[in-house]
């Protein structure tokens, strides 16, 4: 499939198989002798298991690969949950992973030699239904199947800090060549001179993973840098890239005496960082469907958006803390909206040519999870092609423009839960799962008291 947009090459590894892939690394990289095999769990975070790398050439050439079921389940502090009938009362199940082709990399931010590859439930015979990169894999099979070929572009915001902490808080990083603190928000360009080692050894890290990591940003927020990836005309790699970016860039950062933090609003004063998705939808001839008709595909894209989009809060606010994100400061959204070149919206539409025509989704917490997010973003559109319905007025026209969502974890689990179109898009098993999930999340959260419950009530 082409695009108007730069796509990246769909392909999925130079070699033939998996056994060849493995025998080659092991060729270029023969000091490594292990390799971790990782899988996104619903928080975010990744699990999974460090195979001895002749180990791995059994897997690659049949040997199964079993994890435990559950592990996609884990909590965020790691913890599992009851819910439904897993976890606790299903005995613990192994279930069975496969290697993802082209993944295999060397890991060059720790301080042995090691290598990392990614692996998944989808493609197998039994996948997990709430695994989340099967989620988005059903969504694009769908999608797939009518036609419509999706083209991604992720953006992710992060804060650096001082690999220190003070009295648990976070501290603004010290550049190398100053020694002074970052604690001055704003955008300057001296700022990436400032800290160019570490993020030019983030970009060039993420490269090597096979992630097209390109443009970098400094951002308003002390400490605050964006870095952009590339259009990818594969929606599974382009999730991969944003979650193998985050792992390398916490790595890389620490390497140089910093943090990196992808939390959505770590700082009161100061913006919060945000997963910005942009997407393209074009048919098997390269056309751009949201074109078409004088861009009437576009407008009903986003009124679908719009509509599905309190009914997806604890995918895009996947934490207590990111909720605060929303309302605050610039360019964060308190209410669902879209408007054209207006990053105050959750939808914004890029001025562009008809063949590049996509939408920005500003909404999600650079913490959320990306495969999941992308997913929820596809089912929006999906819904809104199909109920060919206009959107409320842009903001460019009525800055007051906007449809009220969740603010809160427990709010917007149980608008989630009980939402027919999100559980028919997502997957009925997987939003019980993932609803339970978060609310289960946010009770653990709430069992300690704060010292500002102190200071107010004691």
């Amino acid at each position: 499939m082409s695009s108007g947009l730069d796509s990246t090459a769909n392909t999925a590894t130079d070699f033939p198989d998996l056994p060849s892939e493995v025998r080659a690394f092991r060729a270029r990289h023969p000091e490594v002798r292990y390799v971790d095999l990782l899988c996104l769990d619903i928080p975010g975070h990744f699990y999974g298991k460090r195979y001895p790398i002749d180990m791995l050439e059994k897997v690659a050439a049949g040997s199964p690969l079993k994890l435990p079921q559950n592990a996609v389940l884990l909590g965020a502090q790691g913890g599992l949950f009851p819910i439904g009938d897993y976890c606790f009362s299903d005995g613990d199940p192994d279930a069975v992973r496969r290697l993802i082709p082209g993944t295999l990399k060397p890991v060059t931010w720790e301080q042995q030699p090691l290598g990392q590859m990614l692996i998944t439930t989808d493609g197998t015979p039994a996948p997990i239904e709430f695994e989340p990169r099967e989620v988005l894999a059903r969504v694009l099979q769908r999608l797939a199947r009518r036609g419509i070929h999706p083209v991604v572009a992720f953006e992710l915001e992060f804060y650096l800090f001082d690999r220190a902490l003070k009295d648990g808080l976070p501290q603004c990083p010290r550049d190398s060549l100053t020694g002074d603190a970052d604690n001055q928000p704003n955008m300057h360009m001296e700022r990436l001179s400032r800290f160019g080692d570490v993020l030019r050894d983030m970009v060039d890290t993420a490269n090597l993973q096979g992630v097209d990591a390109n443009v970098i940003s400094a951002e308003l927020g002390p400490g605050q840098f964006e870095i952009n990836f590339g259009h990818c005309d594969d929606g599974l790699r382009a999730a991969d890239w944003a979650a193998l970016f985050c792992r390398s860039t916490r790595g890389v950062a620490l390497k140089y005496g910093y943090r990196a933090s992808f939390m959505s609003k770590p700082y009161l004063q100061a913006p919060g960082s945000g997963m910005h998705v942009h997407v393209s939808l074009y048919d098997a001839a390269g056309s751009n469907l949201l074109a078409a008709g004088g861009q009437r595909p576009l407008r009903h894209a986003v009124a679908g958006c719009l509509a599905l989009l309190p009914h997806c809060m604890p995918i895009f606010a996947a934490n207590h803390n990111a909720f605060r994100r929303y309302g605050a400061m610039v360019n964060a959204a308190s209410r669902a909206s879209w408007g054209f070149e207006d990053r105050d919206a959750c939808i914004r539409i890029p001025e562009s040519d008809p063949g590049n025509l996509r939408i920005e989704h500003r909404l999600a917490g650079a913490d959320a999870n990306p495969y999941l997010v992308l997913a929820a973003i596809l089912c929006g559109m999906e819904q809104g092609l199909d109920a060919k319905q206009e959107p409320i007025a842009p903001l460019n026209e009525d800055r007051s423009s906007g449809i009220d969502f969740p603010t809160d974890m427990l709010s917007a689990v149980t608008a989630m839960r009980h939402h027919p179109a999100a559980k028919q898009a997502l997957g009925e098993e997987f939003v019980m799962v993932y609803c339970e999930n978060k609310r289960q999340d946010h009770l653990a959260f709430m069992q300690e008291v704060s010292a500002r419950e102190y200071r107010w009530f004691l």
